[in-house]
């Protein structure tokens, strides 16, 4: 009798939260874009994101050197769906650390964020230059 009084006082709460959606969230990314200068800087610093919404960051290194873009956090809190370098397609199985470039290049990070906060990225190594911006998932 107790169990169900509070199951039932549970169901009725705001304490029960439900996830829907509708269709497939993996199609029409919206497109967000960084380059990373020769003076090891980001294009962009801050990024506005959701959680459950399909994105496709593209990061373009024209620094002249080799440099690894860092987001660990936001790679761990965020369904990674692929990574697309040169036209292969790389599709991991868990999270990643970043991507490094020993070239200049671009690469594209498919993902749908499954975490709200504040999540950091830089160039490692680099961050004491300025080299940092962050995602605000929402």
């Amino acid at each position: 009798m107790l169990r169900r009084t509070i199951l039932a006082l549970l169901v009725g709460s705001s304490m029960v939260a439900t996830a829907e959606a509708a269709g497939n969230l993996a199609t029409k990314p919206t497109r967000l874009e960084v380059a990373i200068d020769k003076n090891l800087q980001f294009s962009k610093k801050e990024f506005e994101l959701e959680t459950g919404k399909y994105y496709r960051l593209t990061v373009e290194s024209k620094a002249g050197d080799e440099v690894m873009f860092v987001s660990p956090e936001l790679f761990r809190n965020a369904w990674i769906s692929q990574i697309v370098i040169a036209g292969i397609e790389v599709h991991p199985m868990g999270g990643i650390e970043g991507i490094e470039f020993d070239e200049d290049g671009k690469v594209d990070i498919y993902f749908v964020p499954i975490r709200p906060g504040d999540f950091g990225f830089a160039l490692k190594g680099h961050e004491a230059r300025g080299a940092a911006g962050k995602f605000v998932v929402r």
